[in-house]
């Protein structure tokens, strides 16, 4: 397991940027979808829980069967997918992804997410008393980190964009320090991937590739600022609405019509312990997915994964993004 605190500021407030994520992370999913491959919304309704009040559940189906290598679509169903089941509290989330596929042991990606107006000086703003002391903090810096070259657009780049409608941009160095408003996205990411031999060096990748996405999405909802500055609630989650299936019809897939009901569900219908919130679906991978209940196997085998032969071009071994749907990033030597 690997442990991170990412710390992402910009130059918004806590409560515009409650219609900006909203606004950006539908965006972002239809622009990097296309027939087959990218991200289906399943589920998008309010949720009430004890600790955190009411807020908003969402489960996503992320296709990633063309992204795999050769020898992994040789093995695994033709319709592949991560689930990522998120619960948003605003101004504090959580989600998580995990696979539904059984030919990899059980990979997970813990997020929890809490926003402040301030530069990024909280110092232990989540519940770290039985979490490891030394847990690195990362801070990302929208304008000046670098960013993938694939991903790189000049009009989202915040030393060169400007708002109009709130002047805000042309970012300097060390705008943290001058800039008002200010706000932060502290996000405490989980990473498990229990493969003896590789899992160091691909919980390592994925965090790579989280501070990627991170990086890209943060940037983006600034400079997407002025297309969403001046919406309501309810104006966003209707464009949240039309986007999503606009994004599933787009992937090829035509499920029902999605809802995002102004009502809570009944509390017989949604229900999670007081601790954490739970989903309201099964957990359970589909019976295409699933290894077959009287397969044997030996309760002393270690929990490896057996990779091709290394001498063949194509059986190199390769994390599929959880994270973004466009070309693929560089894989682990």
């Amino acid at each position: 397991m690997l442990l991170k605190e990412y710390r992402i500021c910009m130059p918004l407030t806590v409560e515009e940027y409650r219609i900006g994520q909203l606004y950006m992370i539908s965006k972002h999913s239809h622009e990097q979808s296309e027939r087959g491959e990218g991200v289906e919304v399943v589920q998008n309704e309010p949720y009430e829980d004890p600790n955190y009040g009411p807020g908003q559940f969402t489960e996503k189906r992320i296709y990633l069967n063309n992204k795999l290598p050769s020898w992994a679509k040789a093995v695994v169903p033709k319709i592949f997918y991560v689930t990522e089941k998120a619960w948003n509290y605003y101004p504090y989330t959580i989600t998580g992804s995990e696979y539904t596929c059984s030919f990899l042991p059980k990979f997970s990606i813990h997020v929890e997410t809490k926003y402040e107006d301030n530069k990024g000086i909280s110092d232990n703003i989540f519940d770290t008393e039985l979490r490891d002391e030394e847990t690195e903090v990362c801070c990302i810096d929208i304008a000046y980190d670098e960013i993938p070259e694939r991903y790189y657009k000049e009009s989202e780049d915040p030393r060169y964009f400007k708002s109009e409608k709130t002047t805000r941009g042309l970012l300097q160095e060390g705008w943290r320090d001058t800039q008002d408003p200010i706000m932060c996205s502290y996000k405490l990411v989980t990473v498990k991937f229990e493969v003896w031999g590789l899992q160091t060096r691909v919980e390592q990748f994925v965090h790579k590739v989280v501070r990627d996405v991170l990086l890209l999405g943060h940037r983006q909802a600034f400079a997407w600022v002025d297309e969403w500055i001046d919406m309501t609630m309810e104006e966003v989650r209707e464009y949240e609405r039309a986007t999503q299936e606009a994004t599933n019809k787009k992937l090829g897939t035509f499920p029902p019509a999605i809802s995002i009901r102004e009502t809570p569900l009944p509390a017989c219908a949604r229900s999670g312990p007081s601790s954490a919130p739970s989903t309201p679906l099964s957990t359970e991978a589909p019976d295409v997915l699933s290894v077959p209940k009287d397969r044997p196997r030996k309760k002393s085998a270690p929990e490896t994964l057996t990779l091709p032969d290394p001498a063949r071009r194509d059986s190199v071994f390769r994390l599929p993004n959880l994270f973004s749907w466009g070309p693929s990033p560089p894989q682990p030597e």
